[in-house]
């Protein structure tokens, strides 16, 4: 069972700052290079600093780069009153609204500190694999730092949203401190401080577990850097070391969307829409789709509208044509040979059919440069426009239910096979590890 407990959040005073939204940043791996820059401009106090501080010439010196000057701005902020500590432990509610197919949704969740438990090993579990780099640039920061910068974000299976419920009620009628984001997701967090209502909801978290849906390399990397403090020293249970902070929500939550993450594939050999057609002959039923790549979105809102794991999209870039491919009965068992390490729920999931039978079987596609990701059909369209990809493909999310079976079965979902949105604003609170 998860062990949930408040902590004196580091936050920015609004007094010094202004305006929260001009402090506030997206967690660390969507920030482009365009947008970091963007948001140095915005405030000289801006939490990209701490989470994606700049490179800079002569970083290859142990007492200066990245990761010391994150250091430096968060304890001259903290001595300067740029940020404080909370006065009392807390939990925090955090909501986001955001509009996404022209529906305004709110999504409901709070934030705590989680006890880590390494997976496998205890009540968090992981959906995706992760990579290695990725966790190496997090460790250094957290170990400079000695502070959660970012929340992981944790889904847990609350049908009755019981623990959402007393929060939310704790919190009615109070004004929450809200920021929005530069695509205009508007977020609204409030502190509770109060001892019997952070008790009630850590009851009604213990018996659930909690699925990483964002965040894996991060959490990975506080159970590494747990591991290292406990190395260098005594450490007691309670220590914050212990821990991670973490947006939990409940799977049920009507806010929680998963939006799909399309595919442009290099180091394939550039193939014709018939020589695509003639590689998955017997394993998928093919047909044409349209040409150009605009037709993107003719063949999305099909796929969308059927909902359908096992039906695909693909583009061939050199004739310019969309297939629909969809998968046959004699499809489904060589899946099941070619994907005999993993179990039915994940050997069902589209991403899945696309990588290990589509990619790797079909089309012989092992070892390849990682394909870039995308999330709206106008970014498959520019890239297919590019002449850079040789195939591009549009494959239907992973659902809520398929993270929850899959996870709690001990599997992983292929790299990118969700996309929960909003993402999480990253300084909205800080977790010391001290």
């Amino acid at each position: 069972m998860p062990e949930i407990q408040a902590f004196r959040g580091i936050r920015y005073d609004l007094g010094h700052v202004g305006n929260l939204s001009d402090v506030v940043a997206p967690p660390y791996d969507v920030i482009t290079p365009d947008e970091q820059e963007e948001l140095y401009k915005r405030h000289p106090c801006n939490v990209v600093r701490l989470i994606l501080n700049r490179i800079e010439p002569g970083d290859d010196d142990e007492a200066n780069n990245r990761y010391t000057r994150a250091r430096r701005f968060l304890r001259n902020w903290q001595r300067e009153g740029v940020l404080f500590t909370e006065a009392d432990p807390a939990v925090y509610v955090y909501h986001q609204e955001s509009d996404h197919g022209g529906v305004r949704t709110t999504r409901r969740g709070f934030m705590a500190r989680v006890r880590l438990t390494r997976f496998g090993q205890g009540p968090v579990f992981p959906h995706e694999e992760t990579m290695s780099a990725p966790k190496l640039d997090r460790l250094m920061l957290t170990a400079v730092c000695k502070a959660n910068l970012s929340q992981i974000f944790g889904i847990y299976p609350d049908p009755q949203q019981e623990a959402q419920r007393i929060l939310d009620a704790a919190v009615a009628g109070q004004t929450p401190l809200v920021a929005t984001d530069q695509l205009g997701v508007v977020s609204r967090m409030w502190p509770v401080t109060d001892v019997e209502v952070i008790s009630a909801v850590a009851a009604a978290m213990g018996p659930k577990p909690v699925v990483i849906a964002d965040g894996h390399h991060r959490y990975e990397t506080a159970c590494e850097y747990r591991d290292q403090v406990y190395q260098s020293g005594f450490l007691s249970n309670d220590h914050p070391a212990n821990f991670v902070l973490m947006m939990c929500v409940a799977m049920e939550d009507p806010g929680l969307a998963v939006l799909p993450t399309h595919r442009l594939f290099r180091g394939l050999p550039e193939l014709t829409g018939e020589d695509l057609t003639a590689k998955l002959a017997g394993c998928f039923e093919v047909r044409p789709a349209g040409q150009g790549p605009e037709a993107a979105a003719d063949v999305w809102e099909e796929i969308e509208t059927a909902d359908a794991q096992d039906t695909l999209g693909l583009y061939t870039a050199k004739d310019g044509r969309w297939l629909l491919a969809r998968l046959t009965p004699a499809g489904r068992e060589r899946m099941d040979e070619v994907a005999k390490d993993h179990d039915q729920q994940w050997r069902t999931l589209g991403v899945s059919i696309l990588h290990r039978l589509l990619v790797e079987d079909r089309l012989g596609g092992r070892d390849l440069p990682k394909p870039k990701y995308v999330h709206l059909v106008d970014e498959v369209v520019a890239g297919c426009r590019s002449g850079e990809f040789p195939l591009a493909a549009l494959v239907m999310p992973a659902s809520v239910e398929h993270v929850k079976r899959i996870s709690l079965a001990g599997e992983r979902m292929p790299a990118k096979s969700t996309y929960f949105y909003p993402k999480l604003l990253s300084g909205l609170v800080i977790n010391p590890l001290e």
